[in-house]
């Protein structure tokens, strides 16, 4: 099927990833880009092979999550940069979840970095990059009319189902998931599907060995390659995907 899908009209340029529409209304055509931003896109940079390392990374992970009854967007991953995709309407909030304390959740706070949470911690931010994506709670969500309580229900149940899984993945990788970032959409039906991507880019993760950062904390703090790293966290992916 997906061999006959061709890339037509494009829909989004976003900070990681292109977005076009197909010959089929229900297939999206997705392509990776070479680059890295931080500050909410003010910062830009080129990374070469990132776009192509993300895609695969992504695309392991949304296949591993399908296999383990956690539906998603993912379809097929055509080429080194480009992934076919359900269509779906997405919900302009970013859920995250937080298994240890990083980011700005350990500024807010004050609490030490990567101290651990007795359970994970869930939180919402409305995507605007005109209002730089503010922290949003379930009421104001209600007063937006962004999500009806039901669909928000849904978001924190596969949300936590997929921090389950992706603890499991990413430990039998000697890392630690710190936290997350994902985003849903809903299908024709009105169903909740997780979509977007999961990568180093939208996850925070530390070697259990070195706590050496594996994710794009290494672009925004300047801490070395990002190519590299992103190289090591695919490698060990595979390996623990070929077990």
């Amino acid at each position: 099927m997906t061999a006959a899908i061709e890339k037509e009209t494009l829909l989004y340029t976003g900070k990681a990833k292109e977005m076009y529409t197909t010959n089929d209304p229900e297939i999206l055509w997705v392509e990776y880009l070479d680059q890295a931003t931080a500050l909410n896109g003010k910062r830009k940079v080129p990374i070469d092979q990132k776009g192509r390392l993300n895609n695969r990374i992504s695309s392991l992970i949304f296949k591993d999550l399908a296999a383990h009854g956690i539906p998603n967007h993912f379809i097929d991953q055509p080429t080194d940069y480009v992934q076919l995709v359900k269509r779906v309407t997405m919900i302009p909030l970013e859920t995250v979840v937080r298994n240890a304390a990083s980011g700005s959740f350990e500024r807010r706070f004050a609490v030490a970095h990567l101290t651990k949470f007795p359970e994970p911690v869930l939180e919402f931010f409305y995507k605007s990059d005109a209002l730089d994506d503010p922290f949003i709670n379930d009421s104001q969500i209600h007063a937006l009319n962004i999500a009806t309580p039901e669909v928000v229900a849904e978001i924190k149940r596969q949300a936590l189902q997929v921090n389950q899984r992706l603890t499991t993945i990413f430990a039998a990788m000697g890392v630690q998931l710190v936290d997350f970032k994902i985003e849903f959409g809903l299908t024709a039906a009105g169903d909740v599907l997780l979509a977007d991507e999961i990568s180093p880019d939208s996850c925070r993760l530390v070697d259990l060995k070195t706590g050496a950062s594996l994710d794009k904390d290494v672009f925004r703090k300047n801490l070395g390659d990002l190519t590299s790293v992103y190289q090591e966290v695919l490698a060990r992916l595979v390996t623990v995907e070929e077990d």
